[in-house]
């Protein structure tokens, strides 16, 4: 037990640390969309992954860096030239990202493919140059989130496993016909929604928002039916709080130092409902994409406030159009299951 629970505390650890001197280096350098960095870096450390090697590495980059290159490549002369035959690829685009997760391929991998696709339709449809500022700074980001995903798994690495006598034998995949129902359900809190920013014209500032959309999306392929949707209220909730603290703190004493241990001290107590021996905890679903949620509504909003004074009006919309965003998806999930009922195991809690 004692092992276990040093398992879990060190992978606590190594959140926090990754997290902050990610988001350390990022607010300090600046750059366009740095802040997605730490957000990436929190989404690979909050799983129990061994370090990835440089073949996982560029694996991962190019998960986010392709589907927006195919997408600028495919996706946006059909979206100028035949809108609706482009909306009907946008949507067997998120679908695919969906059930490659849903199947049991590696969440990471999914949610990176699912950004990408999210963000070049709905923000880089309005340029070629937007685009390509996109996907360099989202490849960028990509980069400097695994080099401290290393950094963390070099200062704090898992300790030595015992060997077992007889190998577990591999789980089977997901059954297709629910993996299917559970990314159609994703597709359905998705879609909608990029699908309004694409018809706004949107433009990089909402990039944060349609990150937390990517993720509620991959977020309902790996929970049941309500308690996906009492999770995706939960988080945001939580999320939210986290992030008025964290203003708030901010604003009485405005320091990147303070800020760092902010969001150290937040991973603290995220993890502990993220990490549990050598697993999950029961509520790490709920709980990392509540620390993601805090992170995308805090860092915008710190480096908006580094040369602006719309700062605190940016901060309190976002923070509004999350809640909005995480109603929505709730309700959606009602919605999709009324209309379409799955096998008790995956309408109940």
């Amino acid at each position: 037990m004692t092992a276990l629970r040093s398992v879990a505390s060190r992978r606590i650890l190594r959140l926090a640390l990754g997290t902050a001197l990610c988001l350390l280096f990022s607010q300090a350098v600046a750059w366009p969309l740095s802040f997605i960095a730490p957000t990436l870096t929190l989404i690979i450390l909050g799983l129990p992954l061994p370090p990835p090697g440089l073949k996982n590495s560029i694996v991962f980059v190019l998960a986010m860096v392709a589907p927006m290159l195919a997408g600028g490549w495919i996706l946006l002369p059909f979206l100028e030239h035949m809108r609706s035959a482009g909306i009907l690829l946008v949507a067997l685009g998120l679908f695919y990202t969906f059930y490659f997760t849903a199947r049991g391929g590696q969440p990471v991998i999914g949610t990176f493919m699912t950004i990408g696709l999210t963000v070049i339709v709905t923000v880089g449809s309005i340029s070629s140059e937007i685009m390509m500022m996109l996907v360099q700074g989202l490849a960028v980001c990509a980069a400097v989130a695994l080099v401290f995903v290393h950094i963390a798994h070099a200062l704090l690495p898992d300790p030595p496993r015992p060997v077992e006598s007889t190998p577990k034998p591999d789980a089977p995949p997901p059954d297709p016909v629910l993996a299917g129902r559970r990314a159609l359900r994703s597709l359905a809190i998705v879609f909608p929604v990029a699908l309004a920013f694409l018809f706004m014209s949107g433009s990089p500032a909402y990039t944060v928002v349609m990150i937390k959309v990517a993720t509620m999306g991959q977020q309902a392929t790996a929970d049941h039916s309500r308690a996906m949707g009492r999770s995706l209220l939960e988080s945001t909730l939580w999320g939210g709080v986290g992030a008025v603290i964290g203003w708030n703190v901010l604003s009485i004493w405005p320091s990147l130092m303070l800020y760092t241990l902010l969001i150290a001290l937040a991973a603290l107590l995220f993890g502990r409902w993220i990490f549990r021996g050598q697993a999950l905890h029961p509520k790490s679903q709920m709980a990392s994409y509540a620390f993601l949620t805090m992170v995308v509504i805090l860092a915008p909003a710190v480096l908006d406030g580094a040369g602006s004074s719309g700062a605190g009006p940016a901060f309190w919309s976002r923070l509004g159009l999350f809640v909005l965003i995480a109603v929505y998806g709730t309700v959606a999930v009602r919605v999709f299951d009324a209309f379409w009922p799955g096998p008790a195991g995956d309408s109940t809690v």
